[in-house]
Parts: C-alpha cells; structure tokens; sequence
C-alpha cells in the first residue's frame, strides 16, 4: 500500500509509521520537526518518503501534499494524526489561537484536501484521529477539547457525504496514550502507545467508522455522549 501518515514526528503517527514500513508499505510522513523525518527516512530510505510541513501553514500543506503525491504516485490509506495541545488555565490567548489555527483550521485544510483526492481518485480510506477529550470541555485546555469536538462533528460529516461516494472515512478516538499529548497532574488511564496503535491498525483493517481505543476508555465514551 501507498499511505500517508500526517503527524508522523512522535506518538500515535510515529508508531503508525514504524508498524507499516515494517510489512513493506510505502510510505509518505510529515511532521514540523525536520530532524525526527530524516531521522525516520535513515531507517528506511527505499520507502519512506519525508514531508517536513506545519499543517498550520495551508500553503505549506497543499505543496507538500503534491509532493506527496508525485512521489508516490497514488494514495491508498491517508492518516490525519497531526495536532498539538497544552494547558492553558490563565488562557494565554496566543496559545489558545496556536491551537486553533493547527486543530481547526490547517485540520479542516488537510482532510478536506484528502477527501477531494480520494474522490477524484474513486477509491481511498481516510483515517481521522480525534479525542475522547473532544466529548467533554475541560476548563485547563478550553482550545483542545473544543477543536477535538469539532474534529469529531466534521469526521462525522464527512463519514455521511462519503455515503455518495464510495470512500471509506475511519475515526479513532483515543483516550489518554503515553506521548506527549498526555499531560497534567494526577492522570488516569494513560494507555501504552504499543497496545493502542494495534487497535488503530486493527480498526482501519476492518474499516470501521468508528473505533474507541482502548476498550476502557468506550466505557467512558459511552458515559459521556450519553449521560453528562
């Protein structure tokens, strides 16, 4: 397979890459952080192909899209991992438009750009990676929970305009995983990355349209969409 990851520089997206180019796929990653890409492609020149881009730039994003593209030839499977998210109780403004710009707005940019290839392409599976967090508003990161709950409406948007189509859009929705993202005092649940990019790869197997992971954190999912 042909796949781009998006987000590729730590976590989920970094473990994602290591799963895939280990069974031989082909495989486009991009991420801010230039030295982690090349670091990555060391391993790997054959199949890897790196993208260092900050999806907050939308200019930036499309140009390495079509490299993307050109170097690969086809897409088969597009991953949307990038994101970023601090605490933020004093609501340092700067910080919460950082945010924004690369959750909502470079976000949007990027899985619209997909979905309109995937589309012309007549075939293609897009995997969106949201947030538990986006179920709940958390008065410590207003801007990440906020922009995880508008991820999670737009994949769900995406997922029914599909329909027509006949693409396949997966949504994962993580609860907390040990990375970088995972932060605060007195956390709970804080799953091992290893054990939560295996669901990730099982679900996008199946090409399921949702997949909580991991099986704790649908306990609490269910809870929170249903009851608070």
């Amino acid at each position: 397979m042909n796949i781009l990851i998006i987000g590729a520089t730590s976590g989920i997206g970094k473990a994602l890459y290591t799963h895939y180019i280990s069974r031989g796929d082909k495989v486009a990653i991009m991420g801010r952080r230039k030295e982690i890409l090349n670091e990555l492609y060391s391993t790997n020149p054959s199949e890897t192909v790196p993208l260092p881009v900050d999806i907050s730039d939308c200019a930036a994003f499309n140009g390495a899209f079509s490299q993307a593209i050109a170097s690969l030839k086809q897409l088969d499977l597009a991953i949307l991992c990038a994101g970023i998210g601090d605490l933020n109780p004093r609501l340092e403004i700067s910080q919460e438009l950082a945010v924004l710009s690369t959750n909502v707005t470079g976000w949007t940019n990027a899985i619209d750009t997909l979905y309109r290839y995937f589309e012309t392409q007549g075939k293609g599976h897009v995997v969106s990676i949201t947030s538990v967090g986006g179920l709940q508003p958390t008065p410590l990161a207003p801007s990440y929970s906020a922009s995880k709950a508008f991820q999670i409406n737009y994949t769900k948007s995406l997922q029914a305009k599909a329909k027509r189509s006949g693409l396949c859009i997966t949504e994962i929705r993580p609860g907390l995983v040990d990375t970088r993202m995972a932060k605060g005092e007195g956390l709970f649940w804080v799953m091992p990355v290893e054990k939560v990019t295996k669901q990730i790869v099982n679900a996008i197997e199946k090409k399921k349209t949702l997949c909580v992971v991991t099986r704790r954190w649908r306990l609490l999912n269910f809870l929170l969409k249903h009851f608070i």
